[in-house]
């Protein structure tokens, strides 16, 4: 047979531009996608004792240690919130954000060996990252709604306001902006293995530079425009306002958060596509 009446099915073909995303190629690659996702999602406690409970277990105790910590010993107010709520939206707004980051940043190293075997989208892998981590998310604002819940019974001042239908928009900025740093950071940790050390203690300065643990009214005028510096940090307050009614909510801070996300995903993913092409070479 000629190879003019061949007919293929599929053709692969390098990309042609860094930005590009071939949204139809993880569209047909989609049970890959989902696959990847299952793993990401069911794997991480397969073989623990308490299994998922560790969704609710993790922003539980980490919600607990700052409320002793920065509640009771500290005192740093809480806007007139219960310190058990008003740390607990911080926790699970903030983890979203860090684990999109985090789990992201290996996505190279830690795939190397299906990526030398297995022609499929790369970007599947992060994506399917960020997907996992939101079935996380729904399930610790389970939690989150449970204690909100209780404390209006119990008569705390806790008021849910209209500016809660912008929490799918607070979602997509979370996965968004950290699926672009996670890009970024995997690309780089092909050459720079140091980085995955400093991924942690990266987020975790992040995490104090944003109002995860301190309301932004207990910031000295002098000091605020670094912390509004943080794109996380509207993000937090919105959610906390939008949910508690304490706290701030701003259009331009917002924007802002939108804008940087925006920014960082397409600079990710050009770093990202960048460095698909050859990384086999330097893993």
């Amino acid at each position: 047979m000629s190879a003019e009446t061949l007919k293929f099915t599929s053709s692969i073909t390098p990309k042609d531009h860094l930005f590009e995303l071939r949204l139809k190629d993880i569209w047909r690659f989609r049970d890959l996608l989902w696959q990847f996702v299952y793993r990401d999602f069911v794997t991480v406690y397969k073989q623990t004792i308490l299994g998922p409970l560790w969704f609710f277990i993790q922003p539980f105790l980490t919600t607990i240690v700052f409320t002793v910590i920065f509640g009771k010993i500290a005192q740093i107010p809480t806007d007139g919130l219960p310190q058990m709520l008003f740390y607990l939206a911080g926790v699970t707004a903030w983890h979203y954000f860090s684990e999109c980051f985090r789990k992201t940043a290996n996505t190279f190293t830690q795939n190397a060996y299906i990526f030398g075997k297995v022609f499929f989208p790369r970007v599947i892998v992060p994506l399917s990252i960020t997907v996992s981590n939101l079935i996380t998310f729904g399930i610790q604002m389970l939690l989150f709604l449970s204690f909100m819940i209780y404390f209006m019974i119990a008569g705390a001042a806790v008021h849910p306001n209209v500016y809660i239908l912008l929490f799918p928009i607070l979602i997509l900025i979370m996965g968004i902006m950290g699926l672009g740093f996670g890009m970024i950071v995997s690309a780089m940790t092909t050459k720079y293995r140091d980085l995955q050390n400093l991924v942690g203690f990266g987020i975790q300065l992040m995490m104090y530079a944003a109002p995860v643990i301190y309301p932004l009214s207990s910031i000295p005028g002098k000091y605020q425009l670094i912390i509004l510096a943080n794109p996380m940090t509207a993000v937090i307050e919105t959610f906390r306002f939008s949910f508690l009614g304490a706290g701030s909510f701003s259009w331009i801070r917002l924007i802002y958060s939108g804008s940087f996300t925006i920014v960082i995903f397409f600079l990710g993913l050009l770093v990202f596509n960048k460095t698909e092409k050859n990384f086999m070479d330097s893993v």
